[in-house]
């Protein structure tokens, strides 16, 4: 939590100087110095990214997946303005295991496809909100809640999603717990999973042995 109230603090000290500055905007300088690029130097290239018709290749990861980014990092002129999207294309059956945003509301529209998706709420009712989306559909991920998204057909699938961050941080569930750097006890694992300790090194095995998306 104090994390999370440093940050945005720090957002907020940003969009005020540039506001205490009469600018109308807060390009991220790539040098990162605080707390903006000086205007004279900002270009119309701050604020454009080219590509978002291209598909991904959603074959690079085990899950078929790919997402194409446009954050703060591709666009410079985001900084500070709370807003940013992606494009998701999906493979046969691909699908977007349950993950969270912790400081970013999603937005998911589906371009191409069809798709069940899905969120439970927090501690302690656990509830299941899920849906079958169809094209022109779109479904809403409130921050922070676990949530997923899986192309139900057998052909590729392009999805959309817009969030109210400039640069909406992921963390994947599975990934987090069993595939951590330092791996976190079977003490802990077990209890927390109702398994035992050799099921919990064989899951930790094959997320250490597998490449992250």
């Amino acid at each position: 939590m104090a994390k999370l109230n440093s940050l945005f603090l720090i957002v907020a000290a940003l969009a005020l100087s540039c506001l205490v500055a009469g600018q109308d905007f807060c390009v991220r300088d790539p040098s990162g110095a605080p707390p903006c690029k000086d205007p004279s130097l900002v270009q119309e290239e701050d604020f454009l990214f080219s590509g978002l018709h291209l598909p991904g290749d959603a074959s690079l990861n085990r899950l078929k997946f790919n997402v194409t980014a446009v954050t703060v990092a591709q666009i410079p002129g985001l900084n500070t303005l709370g807003l940013s999207m992606a494009r998701i294309d999906f493979g046969p059956q691909g699908g977007v295991p349950p993950h969270v945003h912790p400081t970013a509301t999603e937005m998911f529209s589906v371009v191409e496809g069809i798709f069940v998706v899905g969120f439970v709420t927090s501690d302690p009712e656990h509830r299941l909100f899920a849906r079958s989306l169809r094209k022109g559909d779109v479904f809403v991920f409130p921050a922070g809640v676990i949530h997923f998204v899986r192309n139900v057909k057998y052909q590729r699938a392009v999805g959309i999603s817009a969030f109210n961050s400039e640069n909406p941080r992921t963390a994947t569930i599975a990934d987090a717990v069993f595939g951590s750097y330092l791996p976190i006890g079977d003490g802990i694992l077990g209890p927390a999973f109702q398994i035992d300790s050799s099921l919990v090194f064989e899951i930790q095995a094959k997320f250490n042995n597998q490449s992250k998306f």
